[in-house]
């Protein structure tokens, strides 16, 4: 696995002073993915968790629906200039029986960490069927479980506190308990990777599970909650119009503006409870 932060000499400038001094930054790599030895995406993201991102991203896809789907995943040859692997081209093998990816999840062949829907052929590409729908999650989360939430997510970025740089998602029960954080430069890649490690630990569909982000809601991380069966999805800011739009019509609990100890909740709020009620 390639290196998760670098540093970087930087001119440091304030109203009184000038100094220089050394920088640490998070690491961006594109990563190749294959589908039976053919290219099927490439994305920029954070070197580590490259197979969960890999299960995840082909379960918000719609190309798999549980670990038996898959019956390998190996980095192939890719060298740097020093001959040395990048770790930076991934290839998985389906099991017999698994449809192949169709044109509608090829994204052009190229996403960009801070828009993983740009490169689709379509919004109705995007608008898959889920194997678990959390429409009928009888989950519910009691509203200080859920305001203590994004400060444990904050506390368990390890790589935030050191660049600065870097989206995280956490998925936890809705007892509050943290079972898994991710960070990635992409904000769809810390989802894929949080996804992807439940997929791999048998935690799918993630009924009675609240997911949190650290940025805005997207369109795009409401169809990837969907898609695993995630009853309840967190935001510390906005969702868009498109992302209400979908939760809605999917069952999906979504909240954005989840700072100290006040919420916005656009749908579903029969899950968010007063008292510590919480099902599941």
């Amino acid at each position: 696995m390639g290196r998760l932060t670098v540093r970087h000499s930087v001119l440091r400038l304030s109203a009184e002073h000038t100094s220089r001094r050394s920088d640490r930054l998070a690491v961006e790599e594109p990563i190749e993915l294959r589908v039976d030895g053919r290219a099927l995406a490439v994305t920029m993201r954070t070197p580590g968790h490259d197979v969960e991102l890999m299960h995840g991203f082909l379960l918000t896809e719609g190309v798999i629906g549980s670990v038996s789907d898959v019956v390998a995943a190996r980095y192939c040859d890719s060298v740097d200039g020093n001959g040395r692997n990048t770790y930076n081209v991934l290839d998985v093998a389906l099991a017999a029986g698994v449809a192949a990816p169709g044109s509608g999840v090829d994204r052009n062949f190229y996403t960009t960490s801070s828009c993983g829907v740009c490169g689709k052929a379509s919004l109705d590409a995007v608008r898959l069927r889920s194997r678990f729908s959390p429409a009928h999650d009888p989950a519910q989360v009691a509203r200080q479980t859920l305001f203590a939430m994004p400060d444990a997510l904050r506390a368990a970025q390890r790589l935030f506190d050191s660049t600065g740089g870097l989206h995280a998602a956490g998925l936890f029960s809705v007892e509050g308990r943290l079972l898994v954080v991710r960070e990635d430069v992409g904000r769809h890649n810390a989802v894929d990777k949080v996804l992807g490690w439940a997929l791999l630990n048998g935690r799918l569909p993630a009924g009675g599970c609240v997911l949190i982000v650290s940025g805005r809601a997207s369109f795009e991380l409401v169809q990837k909650a969907v898609m695993a069966g995630v009853p309840i999805l967190a935001a510390v800011s906005a969702p868009s119009s498109l992302a209400v739009d979908l939760a809605t019509e999917s069952g999906l609990t979504l909240v954005g503006f989840l700072r100290g100890t006040t919420m916005n909740v656009y749908s579903g709020p029969e899950r968010i409870q007063a008292t510590s009620t919480a099902a599941g």
